[in-house]
This record gives structure tokens, sequence and C-alpha cells, in this order.
């Protein structure tokens, strides 16, 4: 049994406090208070490799993302209405054609077409917002 402990005792203790093994003493390094000129170009031109590389992926991004379909002129979002937390009603602009479309997790429905287009706002704001809009065009729907 006190093998066992004697044992234990030295796989718990660690080699420097038995003695065992004994560890020089660190060297004293004198560090140096100005930097020399090859660490300084290293220094530049490694931030300016870096800069290169995330310059060239956003350009790469930017081109790939033309080919998956991500910019058209024939669809356009022009406006949207949350009306839950999963549930929205968006208006888009299809060629000339305007479509009032639920969206909902699991299904995409259109709610009306419209005959007469809703002016497309260019940014600078208009007359009745677009939420009261969505509302009379829903309450004619409701109606008929």
């Amino acid at each position: 049994m006190i093998r066992g402990a004697l044992f234990l005792l030295t796989l718990l203790l660690p080699y420097s406090v038995l003695g065992i093994v004994e560890t020089p003493p660190p060297a004293a390094v004198q560090p140096s208070g100005v930097m020399d000129i090859g660490s300084a170009v290293q220094l530049v031109l490694g931030l300016f490799l870096v800069l290169l590389m995330i310059v060239a992926s956003a350009w790469l991004v930017k081109r790939l993302s033309r080919w998956q379909g991500g910019h058209t002129d024939q669809l356009k979002v022009v406006g949207g209405l949350a009306i839950g937390a999963r549930e929205r009603i968006v208006l888009l602009q299809v060629g000339e054609q305007q479509l009032l479309v639920g969206i909902t997790p699991g299904n995409i429905r259109t709610l009306h077409v419209l005959e007469e287009p809703l002016p497309v706002s260019d940014g600078k704001g208009t007359s009745e917002p677009l939420a009261a809009k969505f509302a009379t065009i829903l309450n004619k729907q409701r109606s008929s």
C-alpha cells in the first residue's frame, strides 16, 4: 500500500520539483528599440498583400453573383409589408404588370393582379404610403 501511494506521488509531482530534469535558465534577450528596414518592408508588403487579397475576393464575388441571376430589369420588388412574424405581402413589378403576392414560410400565392399599376416610387417619397395602398387593394378584394 505504501508502494502504491509512493508510485502515485511520483506521478503527480512534476519532474522539475523532484530534480530529475533540470531546465536551464532562459537566455537573456535584449529587445532592440528600433525596427530595421528589412522588417519594415516585410510588414508593409504583408499588409499590402492582405489588402490586395480582400479587394480581389470582393471583385470575384461581385463578378460571380451576376451569373446567378442576382440582377434583372424585368422583375422588381416595388414594396412589401410584414403581416405577421413570418408572413409578408409583396408588390412585384413584372415588366409592365404588377402582382400582389402573399409570402409565408411554406407558400407563395398571388393575391391580386393589378389592372392599373401603382406608381413606382423613385425613393423621394410618395403622396400615399404603400401600406395604405395595400389596405385599399385588400379591402376591394375582400368585398368582391
